[in-house]
């Protein structure tokens, strides 16, 4: 397996369509760096869910998934599924995500996402974010859309353990789901990590990667 590293980010730009969805795509990644480099800036944004439950889970998942971590998170109200007829609202808030950030990298939705919702978000992230490594994240969903990723986040046997418990701790509001289970996000992670020779690992889309061979 080839390992690239990304430098040592001190800025993340995370992004979700949902509340939930940054955490499920990749709340290990977030956990294993933020544990890693405390003061660690995340500037998130999700643009559905504000004003309500689903608003307080997220910020108690976040602020839990972001140990130590300098966090801003953003909630929007864009009605959920809708995201695409609401075009201009989500795309200005993307581009007010941008004006006020500088990461070192962004976590999105993959374009190729089956959901609108992630998808639109993930076409506005990649016009917006033209200059940055953009990982693209997966969700696990009844479309079956899951594809061959081009890149992996190993994670530790607790790290991946911790996702699991904090999914399920922060997000009462989604257990009725038939999808929405500790089997489900740990099989994938552990698939995941069969396919990157490690026990559990998250996985990403990579649109375009500059590298840098002569440093």
């Amino acid at each position: 397996m080839i390992r690239l590293g990304a430098g040592s980010p001190e800025r993340i730009v995370a992004v979700g369509a949902h509340c939930d969805d940054i955490a499920i795509g990749a709340g290990g990644t977030l956990l294993a760096m933020c544990r890693a480099r405390p003061g660690l800036r995340v500037d998130a944004l999700v643009l559905s869910g504000g004003g309500g439950e689903r608003e307080r889970e997220e910020r108690a998942a976040l602020a839990a998934f972001c140990p130590g971590a300098d966090l801003r998170l953003t909630v929007l109200k864009l009605p959920d599924g809708r995201v695409p007829a609401h075009w201009e609202e989500a795309k200005g808030a993307v581009e007010e995500l941008r004006a006020r950030s500088e990461p070192d990298l962004v976590l999105a939705p993959r374009t190729d996402d089956a959901h609108q919702d992630h998808r639109c978000l993930a076409k506005l992230m990649t016009t917006a974010f033209r200059d940055h490594l953009v990982l693209g994240y997966e969700i696990v969903k009844w479309d079956g859309d899951l594809g061959r990723p081009t890149a992996y986040q190993p994670l530790s046997a607790e790290i991946a353990e911790r996702k699991v418990r904090l999914l399920q701790e922060h997000y009462p509001s989604q257990r009725h789901r038939p999808w929405y289970d500790r089997e489900a996000f740990l099989g994938l992670a552990r698939i995941r990590g069969i396919e990157s020779h490690e026990r559990y690992a998250e996985a990403f889309a990579v649109t375009k990667l500059m590298l840098d061979l002569e440093g």
